[in-house]
């Protein structure tokens, strides 16, 4: 039966320890996302794995039962319209052709630093471990969590980022207004610099 007090290992990984190509990909995802280790890039192959072995059993059963194959595909593409993951009157053969990635852009970290809440995906993950983040009204302090389509994401109201005036918000106002100010500084510098005496204009 086993011990009820130890969770069921929901993913599995690599079959082979040493594979170049895997590894190589796998450090790009994690500085890329950055994820905590190895197993958040595993259970997301997990998870997409499940999904399209779903699509393929899907595709296989179609002219034997079509009946249970039409109920199956169409559980799969509402749940998975509703990770956000396909749109629309999209079929089992569309499944096929997600990636990791698509899985790893609709965790709760990534979807923080989309929204521009967070300066970096580091930073996001700050801050929804210290729980300044609230998934559609409830604080979660999960890195993982997969955002449903009719989720909204938005900073605790109790949290001290809540704050507009917050030091340490990401404005995305402010970052364009940064870098006109530099665009501007160097184009004077460089007007300055032709306009010295004995500096020929090219």
């Amino acid at each position: 039966m086993g011990d009820p007090k130890k969770a069921k290992k929901k993913y599995s990984g690599p079959l082979h320890p040493w594979q170049k190509l895997r590894i190589d990909k796998e450090n790009e995802l994690k500085k890329f996302y950055s994820l905590k280790n190895k197993k958040e890039i595993w259970k997301a192959s997990s998870l997409l794995r499940k999904f399209t072995g779903n699509a393929k059993r899907i595709i296989r059963d179609r002219l034997k039962k079509p009946e249970q194959s039409k109920l199956e595909e169409t559980q799969l593409m509402n749940k998975l319209y509703h990770l956000n993951l396909i749109e629309k009157d999209k079929k089992s053969e569309d499944v096929l052709s997600l990636t990791v990635e698509n899985i790893l852009d609709r965790r709760l970290q990534s979807q923080v630093q989309k929204l521009g809440l967070a300066r970096s995906m580091i930073q996001a993950r700050q801050f929804i471990v210290h729980g300044h983040i609230s998934v559609s009204g409830k604080k979660l302090a999960v890195p993982t969590y997969l955002v449903k389509r009719e989720d909204t994401i938005t900073f605790s109201p109790n949290s001290t980022l809540a704050d507009p005036e917050h030091p340490e918000r990401a404005s995305k106002e402010k970052e364009i207004k940064k870098e006109l100010q530099e665009i501007r500084k160097e184009t004077a510098e460089l007007k300055n610099h032709k306009e010295e005496p004995g500096v020929e204009n090219k």
